[in-house]
């Protein structure tokens, strides 16, 4: 299979998380078929991460990574004479088709790189964390992302805050006789939503969005119990953000911070386009697997959309900038 081909197989196998043990068979199956030494890392029941290097070349100084599991709803590929589309086309099961025939290509002059394939990087990357305990002494790792073909200086982390607010049930006719958790939980909000962030010269500002609120018994109902999910994007530590949260809202709500990724600055190669990623990849979870890089075709805009695609053209510069990336970074 050529490059399109290959990344419409893989979309239309559907690996939305925790789905992916078919795609990583595939993977498995594939890999070996091209030459490839490859091998299951098991993760959790019949989720595998997939590993491959090149016969002779079990410890590769560069490895080429990112996920194979995506977003729901499943949505079979199609295309035309400029893009691929369907779920993951960008994000990212055309990039793991680049990495491949990239992979290929630089075997062929003489650079012989690994491939690392990941499961759960949309939910909370079990696979990578895994893979992380078992390294194999890489130097450098080139994640796939969608980047626009540009190397990323910079990825914002995430702190995700848990907001619960605690009241008491009355009558609604007699809200003096009730305490309406509904009530603190909306001024909790109100005080976020008007606390200064931080920012970044070269990276921008940290942001901040409620993602779900749920709470209350019924309309005629003083409500006991109100909660939030708060998901910040990094641009720096946390210490501080966190202590402000904390003062600002305590005295309304609970606050649990339930999960952090930091935010990363990245390396980039002199005369490459770059960005800021702002948003979280598995690289926070790879620390063991060199020196990371983020780079991959496909625009973030689309990506987790019905719409999500990935055009053909990037799709073949990806291919070339891998390898040159690669050169580059083993000389």
């Amino acid at each position: 299979m050529d490059l399109f081909a290959l990344t419409r197989r893989l979309i239309d196998i559907e690996s939305t998380t925790p789905n992916e043990g078919v795609v990583g068979d595939f993977l498995y199956e594939e890999l070996r078929r091209r030459g490839f030494d490859a091998q299951k890392m098991p993760v959790e029941g019949t989720r595998a991460n997939v590993l491959a290097t090149w016969p002779g070349h079990a410890r590769p100084e560069i490895v080429f990574s990112t996920h194979m599991d995506t977003v729901p709803p499943f949505i079979a590929s199609s295309e035309d004479d400029a893009c691929i589309y369907g779920r993951g086309s960008c994000d990212a099961k055309g990039i793991l088709a680049a990495q491949i025939i990239a992979a290929e290509k630089l075997r062929a002059a003489g650079v012989f790189v690994g491939l690392l394939f990941l499961v759960g990087e949309e939910r909370d990357s079990i696979g990578a964390k895994k893979a992380n305990e078992q390294p194999i002494g890489a130097r450098f790792m080139m994640n796939g992302e969608p980047t626009d073909n540009r190397l990323a200086l910079a990825s914002k982390g995430s702190l995700h805050v848990e907001l619960t607010a605690r009241g008491k049930m009355a009558h609604s006719a007699y809200p003096e006789l009730g305490e309406s958790a509904i009530d603190k939980l909306v001024e909790a909000l109100h005080r976020l939503r008007t606390m200064k962030l931080p920012e970044s010269p070269d990276v921008g500002p940290c942001t901040r969005n409620v993602g779900t609120i749920e709470g209350g018994r019924a309309r005629n109902v003083i409500s006991d119990f109100a909660k939030a999910d708060v998901f910040y994007r990094l641009v720096g530590p946390s210490d501080e953000l966190r202590r402000q949260i904390t003062d600002a809202v305590s005295e309304l709500v609970e606050v649990h911070f339930t999960r952090e990724a930091p935010f990363m600055r990245l390396r980039t190669l002199d005369g490459l386009p770059t960005m800021v990623a702002a948003f979280t990849t598995d690289i926070p979870s790879l620390g063991n697997w060199g020196e990371p890089l983020l780079l991959g075709p496909g625009s973030i805009h689309v990506a987790h959309t019905e719409g999500e695609y990935v055009t053909k053209k990037q799709l073949l510069e990806a291919v070339e900038l891998y390898c040159l990336v690669a050169k580059r970074l083993g000389t």
